[in-house]
C-alpha cells in the first residue's frame, strides 16, 4: 500500500509541480530542420521519477558544465547507450560535471521511468517531463539526445553520445566521440569542434489531434494490421522492444512507426521477392503500408470501439506456444561488464534430457534469460556414444566436451532477428533416448555485469513424422577479406559429407527452409541449387544482409532436390571505410567467433524421408 500511495503522489507532482524557463534563443519547432545557434537555458524545475522531489537546473550551480540527456524506456539504442552514459557520469563527477536525464515521451508513466533508471542503475537525476515543455524547448526530437551546457548553461553541443549504436549498426567500440569531446572542450575553456550532430534513436512520443476529417481509424483499418504484422513481436517477453497490443500504444509510438514503415526498416524482411515464396514472408504490403501512413498523417483518430476487431491471443509467451517440456542451463553464468580484449570464448553447457525413448521435436525455441549479452544461442542434440546414427552433413561445430560430440545436430538456436525452429506438419527432428543437449552460448558484454541462466522449450510431434529435418552448415571457412575491399565474394558448396568427403547431396532430400549467417562485414547473401547436369535454380537471395536482424526463411512448400544435386552459395562483405559498422577496414578478416571476425554460412534445414 505505501508503493501505491508514493506513486500516486508522484503522479500528482509530475502533473502540477512544474515550472519552466526560456531558451534565450528563439526556438523553432521539434522538426525544424535549419541550423539552430546555441542558446542560453534558463532555469526549470521537474520531479525526480525516484523521489518525488523537484530538480531545478539552478541546483547545480556550482558544476562547471551539463549534460542534459533525454531518455526513453523501450528505445533500443536508447538502451544501449544507458550504461555509457551512467560510465561517463560517474567519469565526470570529479571534473565538475552534472548528468541530467529527461524523460519527455508522453507514453512513459512515471513508474516506467523509474523503474527504467534503477534497473540501468543511472547515478544522476532522471525528470519527468510529462507535457513536453522542456523537449519543446530544447527541440530536442529523440532518445537519446544529449545537450552539453557550459558554466553558464549555454548550449555547446546537441546530438549523439558517439557512434557505436546506429538503426543497423552495432560496432564493437566507437570510432567517434562527441560527448566526451564536447566536453573536454567546455572544461577546457575551448571551442566545441563538432557543435551538433545527427541522433540514432527513437522519437520522442508526443501527443497527437486526430483531424477533423480523417477517414481511416485504428478501430476499423488499422487493428487489424498491427494484430497481424506486429504483435507477434511487440508484446512483453517478445524482441520488440515496446508493446504495441492497444489504441494507446500505437497512438503513442505512432511517429515511430511512420518512420520505420516509411522507410521499410519494420517489419524486417530482407528476402528479394523475385526469388522464392517463403512462409513466413513479414514483408507489409503495399495497400496496408497505405493505410497506416494514412492513419497516422491524419491524426490517428481511433473510431468506433464496435469496429474494433477482437484482442489476439496468445497461447504462451513463447514464440511456438506452450512448451511441453523446458530445459534450462544447470547454473548461472556471470557476465562481465566490459569485453575482453579477445572477447569471451564460446561457452558450453550440457544438459541431460533423461530421454528413455526416442523423441521427436517439431518445434523448439532458444531463450536468452539476459538477452542483452547474449548473441546467440545454438541447441545441440549430442547422442549416446553407442547410438547407430551416422554422422550428421556438414564439419562437426563442437569442441570434444564430450566424447560423443563428433555426431551431434543442431537442435534449434536463436541470433539477432526471429529463429524459432517451427516445422511443417510431418516433418521433426529427432532426439535419441538417452541424448544430451548442449548449448553453445555467445556473450557480448554491454558495460553493465550481468547473469544468464538460458533455457530451450520444446514441443513433441503428436504422431511418427514422415520426414526428419537435419540442419546443415554450407559453409566456407577458408577465406581471407582484404583490407578496404568493399566487394569481397566468398563462396561455398554442399551439403559436405564428412564419411565421404563429397559436396552433394547423397540422396534425394528436400529443403525446407533458410539461414544465411554473416557478422557485421556482410552484405549480400545467395544460394542457388546446380542440379547433375548442371542447371542452375535461384532459391533465395538477401540483397541488403542485416547482421542486427538475421532471419530464418521458412519455403512455402519444401523445394525437392535429386541426388547428386548440390547447393552453391555467394555472399559478399563489405570490409571498406564505408561500412559504417565495419570494426576496423584496414585488416585483413579471416573466419572467426567473434563478431569481429568473420563466418560466411548458408544454413540450410533439409528432409530426408522416413524409411
Amino acid at each position: 500500500m505505501r508503493r501505491i500511495c508514493f506513486y500516486l503522489a508522484l503522479l500528482a507532482v509530475v502533473g502540477i509541480g512544474m515550472s519552466v524557463g526560456v531558451l534565450t534563443t528563439p526556438a523553432g519547432p521539434p522538426d525544424s530542420k535549419k541550423e539552430k545557434p546555441a542558446g542560453q537555458v534558463a532555469d526549470f524545475s521537474l520531479p525526480d521519477v525516484r523521489t518525488g522531489k523537484p530538480v531545478a537546473l539552478a541546483d547545480f550551480k556550482d558544476r562547471k558544465a551539463m549534460v542534459v540527456v533525454f531518455l526513453g524506456t523501450a528505445c533500443p539504442i536508447n538502451n544501449s547507450y544507458a550504461p555509457r552514459l551512467a560510465e561517463l557520469a560517474k567519469l565526470y563527477d570529479a571534473k565538475g560535471v552534472q548528468f541530467l536525464a529527461i524523460n519527455s515521451n508522453r507514453i512513459d508513466s512515471a513508474k516506467d521511468v523509474a523503474e527504467h533508471a534503477k534497473k540501468y542503475e543511472l547515478p544522476f537525476p532522471v525528470l519527468k517531463d510529462s507535457a513536453n515543455k522542456i523537449a519543446d524547448l530544447f527541440e530536442a526530437r529523440r532518445t537519446p539526445e544529449v545537450f552539453v551546457l557550459d558554466e553558464k548553461r549555454v548550449i555547446r553541443y546537441r546530438g549523439r553520445i558517439d557512434d557505436q549504436f546506429g538503426y543497423e549498426f552495432r560496432r564493437t567500440k566507437p570510432t567517434k566521440q562527441e560527448l566526451v569531446d564536447a566536453l573536454d572542450a567546455v572544461l577546457g575553456g575551448k571551442p566545441v569542434a563538432v557543435a551538433e550532430t545527427e541522433v540514432a534513436g527513437c522519437l520522442i512520443t508526443r501527443a497527437t489531434k486526430p483531424k477533423a476529417d480523417a477517414k481511416v481509424t485504428y478501430a476499423k483499418d488499422v487493428a487489424k494490421i498491427i494484430q497481424k504484422n506486429c504483435q507477434e513481436c511487440h508484446r512483453p517477453g517478445q524482441i520488440g522492444p515496446m508493446p504495441l497490443l492497444s489504441f494507446e500504444d500505437a497512438e503513442g509510438w505512432s511517429a515511430m512507426i511512420r518512420e520505420v514503415v516509411a522507410d521499410k526498416r519494420m517489419p524486417p524482411w530482407y528476402a528479394d521477392s523475385k526469388i522464392g515464396q517463403f512462409a513466413n514472408d513479414r514483408s507489409l504490403p503495399e495497400k496496408d503500408r497505405e493505410t497506416l501512413l494514412s492513419w497516422i498523417d491524419q491524426g490517428c483518430a481511433k473510431g468506433d470501439d464496435k469496429d474494433m476487431p477482437p484482442a489476439k491471443t496468445f497461447s504462451s509467451d513463447w514464440r511456438i506456444g506452450k512448451p511441453d517440456v523446458i530445459f534450462q542451463m544447470a547454473k548461472e553464468y556471470s557476465v562481465a561488464a566490459e569485453m575482453p580484449r579477445l572477447g569471451i570464448p564460446y561457452q558450453y553447457f550440457v544438459i541431460d534430457t533423461n530421454f528413455t525413448e526416442d523423441m521427436w521435436i517439431e518445434r523448439a525455441e532458444a531463450r536468452p534469460d539476459a538477452a542483452e549479452v547474449v548473441h546467440h544461442i545454438i541447441a545441440f542434440v549430442v547422442p549416446p556414444r553407442k547410438s547407430n546414427e551416422p554422422d550428421p552433413p556438414g564439419p562437426p561445430l563442437l569442441p570434444p566436451i564430450v566424447p560423443e560430440a563428433r555426431k551431434a545436430t543442431i537442435l534449434c538456436g536463436t541470433a539477432p532477428g526471429d529463429m524459432p525452429t517451427i516445422l511443417p506438419p510431418g516433418y521433426a527432428k529427432k532426439i535419441p533416448k538417452g541424448s544430451k543437449i548442449v548449448l553453445q552460448m555467445h556473450y557480448t558484454p554491454n558495460g553493465k555485469a550481468q547473469k544468464d541462466r538460458s533455457s530451450i522449450g520444446l514441443i513433441f510431434a503428436k504422431k511418427p513424422p514422415t520426414h526428419q529435418i537435419l540442419t546443415v552448415p554450407i559453409l566456407n571457412v577458408q577465406f581471407a577479406i582484404p583490407p578496404g575491399d568493399a566487394n569481397h565474394r566468398v563462396d561455398s558448396w554442399g551439403p559436405w559429407d564428412p564419411n565421404s568427403g563429397r559436396n552433394e547431396f547423397l540422396v534425394d532430400a528436400q529443403i525446407i527452409s533458410f539461414m544465411p549467417h554473416m557478422h557485421l562485414r556482410g552484405k549480400d547473401f545467395f544460394i542457388e541449387a546446380v542440379y547433375p547436369d548442371g542447371k542452375k535454380e535461384p532459391l533465395i537471395s538477401i540483397p541488403r544482409f542485416n547482421f542486427n536482424w538475421q532471419n530464418m526463411y521458412h519455403l512455402a512448400k519444401p523445394f525437392n532436390v535429386p541426388k547428386g544435386a548440390k547447393l552453391h552459395c555467394v555472399a559478399h562483405f563489405d570490409n571498406s571505410t564505408g561500412n559504417a559498422s565495419n570494426p576496423d577496414p584496414s585488416r585483413t578478416v579471416r573466419w572467426g567467433d567473434q563478431t569481429w571476425q568473420e563466418m560466411m554460412i548458408g544454413w540450410t534445414d533439409m528432409a530426408v524421408e522416413r524409411k
